[in-house]
């Protein structure tokens, strides 16, 4: 029986690892090929490590072992360049491209100065922006963009909290402005049937959320709070009672928007956040 994305060709950010990596092993098993790309080195103002040219490594181990074709490439979002030539690669090789999933991201909180700002929006929405500008020559009919997005971006006073440096600021600004991008991009798309649609994930089993400034928000409390001390907190972020999601349940909402079930759907910004923001509508 044909997969779901039997035929097409996804274009995916930060595939290294996380999130990323899910996306393109979740669209392989449904017969999608993979155009990989991911920054493989630290941005100096983030405090956890970035994803390595190995994990992007592992990215490509995994989608060969569903016998899915994958090009794998080394590129920094904010450098639209970059991501022009490595998209223009891996389209010479695979043929086509069908859908893009901006899935980059990094949430630098505590860390000084004004840079942590400018690096986090530049990732965050800028490199969506430049995903979206080096696609859409590729993008035809019935294609489809995911842009990853935020529901901790959502709620006024949580990673835009000052005690959380101009990091969290920047993250913040980045998710809010993607509700409004992503509408009026699908309203502009529209007439040329490619689909623009964003995910807001919830607190997701990954290394963005699993760094110490993050733990130590949840848990105030505490000096030096551990994993095991920061979960205990992050059930009570939820309606549902659970610390996170796992990264695949963001993929299946990938899934669904990029394959042709969604052909009519445009515009949304869905939430994957098992009930955080009726919950917590505004933190502070």
């Amino acid at each position: 029986m044909p997969g779901r994305m039997e035929g097409k060709v996804a274009f995916i950010t930060g595939a290294g690892r996380g999130q990323g990596r899910s996306h393109a092993v979740r669209l392989a098993q449904e017969g999608a090929d993979i155009i990989a790309v991911d920054i493989c080195e630290d941005i100096a103002t983030n405090p956890y490590p970035m994803s390595s040219a190995e994990d992007l490594a592992q990215t490509v181990k995994e989608v060969e072992a569903l016998d899915r074709r994958i090009v794998a490439r080394k590129a920094d979002v904010r450098d639209r360049e970059q991501l022009r030539s490595a998209l223009a690669e891996g389209v010479a090789e695979l043929g086509h491209l069908d859908v893009l999933v901006a899935n980059a991201g990094i949430c630098p909180l505590n860390t000084p100065g004004i840079q942590p700002f400018v690096d986090a929006f530049d990732v965050d929405f800028i490199g969506v922006v430049n995903a979206v500008n080096v696609s859409l020559p590729h993008l035809g009919s019935g294609s489809s963009i995911v842009i990853t997005g935020s529901t901790a971006g959502m709620m006024e006073g949580a990673v835009d909290n000052p005690e959380l440096g101009a990091g969290g600021a920047g993250y913040g600004l980045a998710k809010k402005l993607l509700i409004t991008y992503t509408e009026a991009l699908a309203l502009q798309t529209a007439r040329d049937f490619v689909r623009v649609n964003c995910i807001h994930p919830t607190n997701c089993n990954t290394h963005l959320l699993h760094q110490e400034a993050i733990y130590k928000s949840f848990r105030p409390d505490l000096e030096n709070p551990t994993r095991e001390d920061a979960e205990q907190a992050f059930v009570v972020f939820q309606a549902m009672p659970i610390p996170y999601i796992e990264p695949i349940d963001i993929s299946n909402q990938v899934l669904f928007f990029a394959s042709d079930e969604s052909r009519y759907v445009t515009g949304l910004n869905v939430r994957v956040d098992a009930g955080s923001l009726l919950k917590t509508p505004h933190i502070g």
